[in-house]
């Protein structure tokens, strides 16, 4: 599957819930999802309405989480199939994993405004692991790891202005940050039950087990 290019917003009204790829905007009223409720498309109203089958629901939810975490096809695949052979549920693991990784990490403790943003600062080597680079945003951060930003690029002004709107955000309970020296810590890995958006990865488990 190729690069989406597209309106990210777009793909928010399709899900029918905010995912947050727009940044700040996302928690105004400006926001699509609450400004164009319909789903997209010259019949959004209808495809509303209709009820889905037991395919389309897991592919809705799949399609939700990829769009969630920015993730295309084959990434999507791998992530699954390395939660496959983790020990305890699937579902919980895939979650988890998609959590770990550093651009995600990177957008949690508020260094970016959006998990692209978070995954342009991770490209572009603006980002530390352990005072090391790292500019792959697949990789997945550890427990006691610290995550940091490079020194050169504190004084980048989207990084102080997203870490300025970061309370908007919270954030979550398994990592610790601190603003001043724009370092955050990886407190423990994140459980099933801290991951609060609405997310039935059941079905997607089911998808895959076809």
């Amino acid at each position: 599957m190729s690069r989406y290019r597209g309106s990210v917003c777009r793909l928010c009204r399709r899900e029918q819930l905010k995912l947050f790829l727009k940044g700040d905007r996302c928690y105004t009223d400006k926001c699509a999802v609450e400004t164009k409720p319909n789903v997209p498309g010259q019949h959004g109203v209808a495809r509303r309405r209709r009820k889905e089958s037991e395919y389309g629901l897991q592919l809705r939810e799949k399609q939700k989480v990829k769009r969630l975490y920015g993730l295309q096809e084959k990434q999507f695949r791998l992530t699954f199939s390395k939660a496959a052979r983790q020990k305890g549920k699937t579902g919980a693991n895939l979650l988890i994993l998609l959590e770990r990784r550093l651009d995600n990490i990177v957008y949690r403790m508020g260094f970016a405004r959006s998990l692209a943003e978070a995954r342009q600062l991770v490209r572009h080597c603006h980002i530390l692991i352990n005072g090391k680079k790292n500019n792959i945003p697949s990789a997945l951060v550890k427990v006691e790891d610290a995550i940091s930003v490079r020194e050169k690029s504190q004084k980048i002004p989207l990084i102080k202005e997203s870490l300025e709107s970061a309370e908007r955000k919270g954030l979550p309970s398994w990592l610790s940050i601190d603003a001043k020296s724009f370092s955050g810590r990886v407190v423990a890995f994140p459980k099933r039950d801290q991951i609060t958006i609405p997310i039935q990865e059941q079905f997607i488990v089911e998808l895959y087990s076809r």
